[in-house]
């Protein structure tokens, strides 16, 4: 009889339902994972860039992420970079790197990354990026009399170029040298002319004197003594001429990766990966290049979704929707829309 009870009292007893684990909210542009996943990538473009300058990070436009397994994600980003004033030789880490002024006439990043997460460590997979000078009406509006960017290739801007880094190897009592690139140039024409430039150079095998008995057999230093620097000059052409040039050589430099970040670095040669000329026809170096990482482990394809690649459309057409669900009832278990994106800008938007 009591197990009869027993049984009865059994059989009584509620029965619960499994619920089903929730799925984890979508990642916001200002969360601090994508944060983490912008620098890694801002790292990464950085150290595949042998031209120009540094760019650092202004704004993450948009963020998907797509779970692969357990702690595996793929995660696409859509970033808004800004120019800084370092050279891409210079060792000086990026965070001490100011972001040039609006009124410095800044030059704008547009880069997609596709990144892989496994058990916390971020790996870069791909890169596409594309980078512009802000207009010169921009400019002008705001500063009638600033300088504007000129080509890096004009008369002038070879001629002061020229003309300043002859005149710092003229008075060195250091090594000879020689130029790899024109980093930027700005022309002023009122009040005063002023040729703006700024420029890469590398140390030779010859002093600055040896240079002026044969300058044709000083030649770069091998990889493992190279000794790169940066020089800026000014010349005045009106109303009375003026030079004013200044180099700093950055020593030789061994690189050291970032931790926790995995990328392969493109095979730098004597030079850098830099050539000794200038860009024809442009006023910036082009953060142009389209990258696939050798060394990936993650096999399937580096397209970038047409999702992320349309960014803005999308973040425009969830800010819509985000209206619509606040109109409507919500069902059980109905997630809220995904947290903002494009996320906030941390310097200024062009």
């Amino acid at each position: 009889m009591k197990a009869l009870v027993a049984l009865i009292l059994l059989v009584q007893l509620p029965i619960h339902k499994a619920v089903p684990a929730a799925a984890p909210a979508p990642l916001g542009c200002d969360d601090p994972e994508s944060e983490a996943a912008a620098d890694v990538a801002v790292s990464y473009i950085n150290g595949q860039s042998h031209h120009g300058y540094k760019f650092a990070l202004n704004r993450i436009e948009n963020i998907r992420v797509i779970p692969q397994g357990l702690n595996n994600d793929i995660i696409f980003l859509e970033l808004d970079l800004l120019e800084t004033s370092c050279h891409i030789l210079n060792p000086t880490p990026l965070v001490n790197c100011s972001v040039r002024s609006f009124t410095e006439h800044a030059v704008e990043g547009d880069c997609d990354v596709k990144l892989q997460k496994v058990d916390g460590v971020f790996s870069v997979l791909a890169s596409k990026c594309n980078s512009h000078a802000d207009s010169s009406e921009d400019i002008i509006q705001l500063c009638p009399d600033c300088p504007l960017l000129a080509s890096l290739n004009n008369t002038e801007v070879l001629t002061t170029v020229t003309a300043a880094l002859n005149a710092y190897n003229s008075k060195t009592a250091g090594a000879y040298l020689r130029l790899l690139e024109v980093g930027r140039a700005k022309i002023q024409y009122e009040p005063v002319h002023n040729v703006i430039v700024e420029f890469a150079v590398a140390a030779t095998n010859c002093s600055a004197e040896e240079a002026k008995d044969n300058v044709e057999a000083c030649q770069l230093l091998p990889d493992d003594q190279s000794n790169f620097g940066f020089c800026t000059a000014t010349m005045v052409t009106r109303p009375s001429q003026d030079l004013r040039a200044d180099c700093k050589l950055y020593g030789h430099q061994v690189p050291t990766p970032d931790p926790g970040v995995t990328y392969s670095q493109a095979g730098q040669g004597t030079s850098a990966g830099l050539a000794p000329s200038v860009v024809q026809g442009f006023t910036n170096h082009n953060l142009r290049f389209s990258h696939n990482n050798p060394v990936a482990s993650e096999s399937s394809s580096s397209e970038f979704p047409a999702s992320v690649l349309s960014a803005k459309s999308v973040a425009k057409r969830a800010v819509a929707e985000a209206a619509q669900h606040d109109k409507v009832p919500r069902p059980v278990g109905f997630l809220p829309p995904p947290p903002p994106c494009p996320g906030k800008i941390r310097h200024f938007k062009i």
